[in-house]
C-alpha cells in the first residue's frame, strides 16, 4: 500500500474553522484527520503540503517511523503549525490502519477500557451575557442530562482583574451553581490569561462554589507560573491543550503544576502521541481530560484513544455547533446521560463529505477572549449533533 495524495478541506464554523485531512492510498482505503488550527489555518495548511511532499510514495502503515521522520527532519521542533499539521496526518494513517485490519483504532491501541466516556459542554452559555441568562442557559442543559458544564466568566480581563470585574464573574458562577445545584461538575476557564497573583485570587473566590477546576489561570509560556498558582489554590488545576509532545508534558509532570492534564489530539500530535501522554500522566496519578473544542474528526479520534486510557476522566465536546454539522461527516454519537458511547466501527469510525466541505470554504475569524464578546461562540442557527 502506497499514500497517493493528501488534501485539506478548511470549512468555516463561525467561530473558527476545521481543518480536515484526508489521505488517500492506491488501494482506495482512504483516511481521515483534524489538525483544527485556531486563526492559523492559512499556515497549517501550507505544513500539510509540506508532508505531503515527503508522505506520497510511502507505506501509510509505518506510522511511527513517519512520525518521528516528519517530526525530527521539520528542524524547528514543536510549535503550534507543524504539530497540528503532524497531528491531522497521523490521524488519519491511524484511520488507515483500522479500515485496512477491519478494526476500530481503539483495538489497535490495546483495546476498550471504557465503553462510554463522560463529557462536560462548553458553548453551552452562546449568547448569555448576565448572570441570570447563564442560569436559565445552565437549566436547559441540565435538563438534557448534562453533568458539567465549563465557561470562561471573566470577559475581557487580561493578567489582572478589577475588584468589580471579579464580583461580577463570581456573581455569574453563583447563579449557575444555583441554578442547576451541588450535582452539576462546574469547570471554569480562564483561557490563560492572568498573572500569579491574580490566578491566585481567583482560585480562592471559586473555592466556596466547588468547582472541579479552574483551567489554564495563566500564560502557558510559563510553567512556573502555573506552579505557583497550584501551589496556593484550594481548588484543583487543570492545563496543557497548548503543549504538545510528551516531551512538553515531561516538564509539566516533573513540575506536578497541574492536576487535570488536557493535551488535545489535533496540537499535541495525534493519536499515538497523546497515547503516551496519558501513559506518562497514570504514573502521576493526573486525571487524563483531553481538550477537544473542534470537529467531528477530532472526537472520534479522541474517543478512540479514550477509550484505552485507565486514567482517562472527562472529555470536552461542543454543546451545539452549526446546522451544516451533519453535512460535512458521518458522524453518529451515542449519548445518553451525560456520556458518549465509544463507537465500533473500523478506524475513527467516520468518514468527511467533502462536496459539502466545499460549499462552506474558509472565512477569517477574530479572537474573541480580549474583546468582550466570549459568548457569542454559536451562530443563530445551530443544531445539537449528539
Amino acid at each position: 500500500m502506497k499514500v497517493t495524495d493528501v488534501k485539506t478541506f478548511v470549512v468555516d464554523c463561525y467561530r473558527t474553522n476545521w481543518v480536515f485531512v484526508k489521505v488517500y492510498t492506491d488501494e482506495g482505503i482512504d483516511g481521515v484527520g483534524e489538525a483544527t488550527l485556531e486563526y492559523k489555518e492559512q499556515a497549517l495548511v501550507g505544513a500539510i503540503e509540506s508532508i505531503r511532499e515527503y508522505l506520497v510514495g510511502k507505506n501509510p502503515l509505518d506510522i511511527e517511523k513517519h512520525w518521528h521522520s516528519i517530526y525530527r527532519d521539520a528542524y524547528w521542533r514543536g510549535g503550534a503549525v507543524l504539530m497540528s499539521a503532524l497531528s491531522g496526518v497521523e490521524i488519519a494513517l491511524w484511520d488507515i490502519l483500522g479500515k485496512t485490519l477491519g478494526v476500530p483504532v481503539y483495538r489497535l491501541l490495546g483495546g476498550k477500557v471504557h465503553d462510554k466516556v463522560r463529557i462536560y459542554v462548553n458553548g453551552w452559555f452562546a449568547g448569555a451575557r448576565t448572570p441570570s441568562e447563564f442560569g436559565e442557559k445552565a437549566r436547559v442543559a441540565a435538563k438534557r442530562g448534562v453533568t458539567a458544564l465549563k465557561w470562561d466568566p471573566f470577559g475581557k480581563a487580561y493578567l489582572e482583574i478589577s475588584n468589580k470585574e471579579l464580583s461580577d464573574a463570581m456573581e455569574c458562577v453563583a447563579a449557575v451553581r444555583e441554578a442547576v445545584g451541588e450535582e452539576m461538575d462546574l469547570l471554569i476557564e480562564a483561557h490563560g490569561r492572568f498573572n500569579i497573583a491574580t490566578g491566585i485570587k481567583i482560585a480562592r473566590e471559586l473555592e466556596r462554589f466547588h468547582p472541579m477546576w479552574l483551567e489554564e489561570p495563566t500564560p502557558p509560556d510559563s510553567l512556573d507560573a502555573l506552579l505557583e498558582v497550584k501551589k496556593k489554590s484550594p481548588v484543583p488545576i487543570s492545563a496543557g491543550e497548548r503543549l504538545y509532545t510528551r516531551y512538553s508534558y515531561r516538564e509539566l509532570f516533573e513540575k506536578r503544576c497541574a492536576d487535570f492534564i488536557q493535551p488535545d489530539v489535533s496540537h499535541a500530535g495525534g493519536i499515538g502521541e497523546l497515547r503516551k501522554i496519558g501513559a506518562m500522566s497514570e504514573a502521576y496519578y493526573l486525571g487524563f481530560a483531553p481538550h477537544n473544542p473542534s470537529g467531528p474528526v477530532a472526537n472520534a479520534a479522541t474517543l478512540q484513544m479514550a477509550a484505552c486510557s485507565p486514567n482517562f476522566t472527562i472529555l470536552e465536546i461542543m454543546y451545539s455547533d452549526v446546522a451544516y454539522r451533519n453535512t460535512v461527516s458521518n458522524e453518529a454519537l451515542e449519548y445518553k446521560d451525560g456520556y458518549i458511547a465509544i463507537p465500533d466501527k473500523p478506524g475513527l469510525g467516520i468518514e468527511i463529505n467533502e462536496e459539502a466541505c466545499l460549499k462552506h470554504p474558509y472565512r477569517p475569524h477574530t479572537l474573541r477572549h480580549y474583546t468582550g464578546e466570549l459568548t457569542q461562540i454559536r451562530p443563530p442557527e445551530t443544531a445539537f449533533y449528539f
